[in-house]
């Protein structure tokens, strides 16, 4: 599903640039007008979000002709949750920084392609993820008409994995750094300002660990011979309250 956003990511981003028939409104009355003139902003985030796994196999074959290939099988759509500061910089740029918990799952199935034909060989990892992470980014806002204000936004996302586990077949580095761009748009109602955005999450770092002194049972250390890198992605949907 992952892979599918991201091919529509061109189409998303052109469609949430155009404002819906702005040419055919009327102005109206501005909800809160001065909001975002305002030095700081404060607000709350709930999502969901998309984690997956970029798995580089090796080709490593055992003793035993076993070849195993690793791959995310399967997702878990997971739930997102954090507190919003914005700083004003100019009419069109702000700096935000966006402390948030993520929570999500995925399957890893390692398949043997060297097994018998007539029966396929496979093992499972279900890998837990509760992502504390700390971006900062940089958005850019469109001119305001009416009361919407599209905008994209990129910056940088540490983020530290708090689940990480020893003794599986694949063991996880729990710190990594995200490149994340995405877009969405600001809508002003008379109490509140609501803010629906889409981003995209890289990965930067190999965060495979391959340090095998963890492994009680060493005929696991054939899936990490299996694997060389692996990089994480992560799509999220944010709903701001401000």
């Amino acid at each position: 599903m992952l892979r599918y956003l991201l091919r529509l990511l061109p189409a998303l981003l052109c469609l949430s640039l155009l404002p819906p028939a702005a040419h055919a409104q009327k102005r109206k009355i501005q909800n809160r007008p001065y909001i975002d003139q305002r030095r700081f902003h404060y607000g709350f985030s709930v999502g969901l979000n998309l984690q997956d796994y970029e798995l580089e196999n090796t080709n490593f074959v055992t003793e035993d002709g076993e070849l195993w290939y690793a791959d995310v099988a399967s997702y878990t759509p997971g739930f997102s949750v954090g507190v919003l500061g914005e700083l004003y910089l100019n009419k069109y740029l702000a700096l935000r920084l966006l402390p948030t918990l993520h929570f999500g799952s995925k399957d890893i199935v390692f398949r043997n392609y060297n097994a018998p034909d007539e029966a396929e060989q496979t093992e499972r990892q279900q890998v837990k993820s509760t992502y504390i992470s700390l971006p900062l980014d940089l958005k850019f806002s469109a001119p305001r008409f009416n009361n919407y204000r599209p905008y994209m936004m990129v910056g940088v996302n540490p983020m530290y994995d708090l689940s990480t586990k020893k003794g599986e077949r694949l063991r996880f580095k729990p710190m990594n750094l995200f490149l994340e761009f995405g877009f969405g748009c600001d809508y002003y109602f008379p109490f509140f300002k609501f803010i629906p955005e889409l981003k995209f999450c890289f990965g930067l770092s190999n965060i495979i660990n391959r340090d095998k002194n963890d492994l009680s049972d060493q005929s696991l250390t054939k899936f990490r011979d299996a694997v060389g890198e692996g990089s994480s992605k992560m799509v999220v949907l944010t709903f701001y309250f401000e």
